[in-house]
């Protein structure tokens, strides 16, 4: 049975009662002021990642983190203010049998991991950076330059390993209402996107380096198409289906409490980005810091897509509000443009 967060007679003071009762948000709490301690304690005055596009001191990132975690909170609260009236689909129901659903889980995690892995030997053995949800440069800039044939591949394989393959497979027995492919709701949808796409846009606006300003006329004419096919092809559908649309429905039948679901939705979007190019493991203090900084730049957008997904029952709502337009769109256009050399 769904955790009574779910319930819509709760007040506000009951639902922060039932979340902080939660064994699974407990945990998470720990474990994030336990990373910032690490941090604290392991890194020097700077970070050992190449991320020219978000410079400062060690110290400046922690902060920096923290307050995109209080945002995608307040992003959580929007959302959930904004749905608050509507019916809500019962994402556990679409879920199979609990035998069946556990066996789906694990093999979709092992397949995961397999296709993790694949990409990694594949980007290497092409003498690229390893396949992972971002493109190398993505969000935080580098220094290494991506040519046309690494992002091209990139998007082919993440687009047929996350999504292709496992939509062909799981499609042949499930509907596209329980895969979370269809809306029960389109004009509230759209009333959701619209405003969560606002909200997301100002505070990228506000935080981080967008893309106005940057290009010639031409290069926005092709660049922001480019770079939004780009980036829909090789991250953003592929996090749809492979976690909002075949995960998050058995994480919560598995369960039972949509805060647990949450965090798991925003753990599996973070282990995806594992091969991120910035990460370093080539001593133990720097692969610390690389897992704790995965997680504390993915977890909190992750769980903000898996509370739009567990809210609507839509997949498509968060690539529309929080994914395919902004952030990638808004932030890597320069990047794509560098890629694929348009002048």
């Amino acid at each position: 049975m769904v955790s009574q967060i779910e319930s819509r007679a709760a007040t506000p003071g009951a639902t922060l009662r039932a979340l902080a009762r939660q064994r699974s948000v407990q945990v998470t709490a720990v474990l994030w002021v336990t990373a910032n301690v690490l941090v604290l304690l392991l890194a020097g005055r700077n970070l050992p990642f190449d991320w020219p596009g978000v410079p400062g001191t060690s110290v400046d990132h922690v902060i920096g983190t923290n307050l995109a975690l209080l945002t995608g909170l307040a992003m959580m609260v929007l959302v959930c203010a904004l749905t608050r009236r509507r019916d809500r689909p019962d994402l556990a129901a679409r879920a199979p049998d609990l035998a069946t659903t556990r066996r789906e889980t694990v093999l979709l995690v092992a397949y995961g991991v397999l296709a993790l892995m694949v990409g990694f030997a594949l980007g290497r053995a092409l003498g690229w950076h390893p396949f992972g949800l971002h493109l190398a440069g993505s969000v935080v800039g580098a220094h290494d330059h991506v040519g046309p044939a690494e992002a091209l591949t990139w998007a082919g394989y993440n687009l047929l390993a996350y999504a292709v393959v496992p939509l062909v497979v799981f499609r042949r027995r499930y509907s596209a209402e329980q895969l979370n492919l269809v809306s029960s709701d389109r004009r509230g949808d759209a009333r959701l996107i619209v405003v969560v796409l606002l909200v997301e846009s100002a505070i990228q606006f506000a935080t981080v380096s967008t893309v106005v300003g940057q290009l010639s006329p031409r290069q926005y004419l092709v660049g922001l198409p480019a770079t939004f096919l780009l980036y829909l092809a090789g991250a953003v559908l592929p996090a749809m289906v492979f976690v909002y649309a075949l995960l998050v429905p058995r994480f919560l039948k598995l369960t039972g409490s949509a805060a647990t679901t949450v965090v798991l939705g925003g753990v599996a979007y973070t282990l995806l980005h594992v091969w991120d190019a910035w990460t370093v493991f080539t001593s133990p203090t720097d692969a610390v810091l690389s897992v704790v900084f995965l997680f504390f730049v993915y977890l909190t957008p992750g769980m903000v897509k898996t509370v739009l997904t567990v809210r609507t029952g839509n997949a498509w709502v968060h690539v529309w509000a929080y994914h395919a337009l902004a952030p990638h769109t808004l932030i890597d256009a320069p990047h794509v443009v560098d890629v694929f050399r348009i002048r």
